[in-house]
């Protein structure tokens, strides 16, 4: 067994090392050039479509309305690593990587925007009535490649048992070191959560995210600006290493042991990947059920999902992190993960740990709701809505299991699952981009979306 898990972690390494951050970096900036850099072109609109219309209702045939699908979908994004990811790529990369995760948040919206707008484009109804999509249906419906389809559902619907015990397990740690709670007892109360929620399918989650999501992320980017803001004095310096850093290699300071330019280029490019999710193929699962009159409007929304969760979140815990000076604390690179909370316990006493404790169970709670339904939705697809109904309970299960510290085993499987997600995800969006360009320039050129939006008719 130890033999098979030392192949199976070099196949990982290998695989999420320049394969990968090839196929999606790359992948995202074909696609940004194939869309005209529309993101930075249309920016201003974006925003007022989005953050502007956060609570509309959306026009046009769908399930639930704009803002619950991407709530749902941050729901999956926004989670731990929004909070101890970033840290490690700094420690392991130098503050230079936070650079480099902002270039692959704008490359990844051109991907995660074609991967929303071809799952409301070849989105279908299923036998309740809900629409559903995802990169099964465009696959299916778009490429006529079903086999592929049936390829990225299988593997997803695996990956999410690990996925949610490693969550799990996240959350009963937590909740063991700050409160002193049972792993049993937080397995058995995040199981009771999870289960009410899902039980109602995407309306009971659209409604429960777009209460929880605001307020997790709010909070916490709240309590973050206030030791920015405290820590003002040391912003031009700490931008200035974040620039310096990108390009220059940068040497041991206190804790921080220094990093060379392909370390900090490889930690700031996965960590925009991974933080955002783009081209992994779960958001337009999210996004498709969306009430909209455009399937490049709900677009937008993908777009506002990496400004919400890389570009804020993951910039407020790396301010945090490098203007607190935690970063060159002495043992920094023996717990990287723990030093947003050293610098909230800092700055707000006890509190402060509490505080990054709840935002954690919060963020992690949220996305094992999210990804259940994942889970749910390529059972459907694979075998139909009641056995997807049976792949509920199992899921549930694995919440249990993991929080207790069960079957890590197969925890070991999880990266090499999740790549053989993206692989046909990516292959679906490359080979669909000319829809995605054809349904850009339709809604941009149209009286009836953007011109008559900014009265250009």
């Amino acid at each position: 067994m130890d033999s098979l898990m030392k192949v199976v972690s070099s196949i990982t390494t290998w695989i999420w090392g320049i394969p990968m951050l090839l196929l999606l970096g790359l992948g995202g900036l074909f696609l940004t050039i194939r869309l005209g850099f529309f993101q930075i072109k249309y920016g201003f609109y974006i925003i007022q479509q989005t953050f502007g219309k956060m609570f509309s209702k959306g026009e046009g045939e769908g399930t639930i309305s704009p803002f619950q699908a991407v709530t749902a979908a941050l729901a999956s994004t926004v989670g731990a690593a929004n909070i101890v990811g970033v840290p490690t790529a700094i420690i392991l990369g130098g503050p230079g990587a936070v650079f480099w995760m902002w270039v692959m948040a704008i490359l990844g919206m051109g991907s995660k925007f074609s991967e929303v707008v071809l799952g409301l484009k070849y989105r279908e109804k299923n036998e309740e009535g809900e629409y559903v999509g995802g990169p099964m249906y465009y696959i299916k419906n778009g490429l006529n490649m079903k086999w592929l389809g049936v390829i990225f559902s299988f593997f997803l619907m695996l990956e999410l048992i690990p996925s949610i015990m490693v969550q799990a397990n996240s959350v009963a740690a937590s909740a063991l070191e700050t409160f002193n709670l049972s792993t049993s007892v937080t397995g058995i109360f995040t199981l009771i959560i999870v289960g009410l929620v899902v039980v109602g399918g995407i309306k009971r989650i659209g409604k429960v995210t777009e209460k929880l999501v605001p307020f997790m992320a709010g909070l916490y980017i709240f309590a973050s600006l206030i030791i920015i803001l405290m820590n003002i004095s040391q912003i031009p310096t700490v931008l200035s290493l974040i620039f310096k850093n990108a390009f220059t290699p940068m040497s041991a300071v206190g804790g921080f042991t220094g990093s060379a330019v392909a370390a900090t280029i490889r930690w700031g490019v996965a960590r925009g990947i991974y933080s955002n999710e783009a081209g992994m193929g779960t958001a337009p699962m999210a996004h498709s059920p969306a009430t909209v009159d455009h399937p490049v409007r709900q677009g937008f929304w993908a777009v506002f999902e990496i400004i919400v969760d890389t570009l804020i979140i993951c910039s407020v815990t790396a301010f945090v992190v490098l203007s607190s000076g935690v970063w060159t604390a002495p043992g920094a690179m023996e717990n990287p993960n723990g030093l947003p909370a050293q610098a909230f316990t800092h700055y707000f006493g006890d509190v402060g740990g509490i505080l990054v404790t709840i935002a954690l169970l919060l963020f992690v709670i949220s996305t094992i709701i999210v990804i259940t339904f994942y889970g749910e939705k390529q059972a459907e697809f694979l075998f139909g809505l009641k056995f997807s109904r049976v792949m509920r309970y199992v899921y549930l299960a694995s919440i249990f299991v993991g929080a207790v510290g069960g079957a890590k085993i197969i925890w070991n499987f999880l990266d090499l699952l999740l790549a053989c997600i993206i692989l046909p995800n990516m292959i679906g969006v490359l080979l669909l981009h000319k829809d995605v360009v054809e349904l850009k320039n339709e809604f941009f050129s149209s009286e009836k979306f953007y011109l008559k939006d900014t009265n250009k008719i």
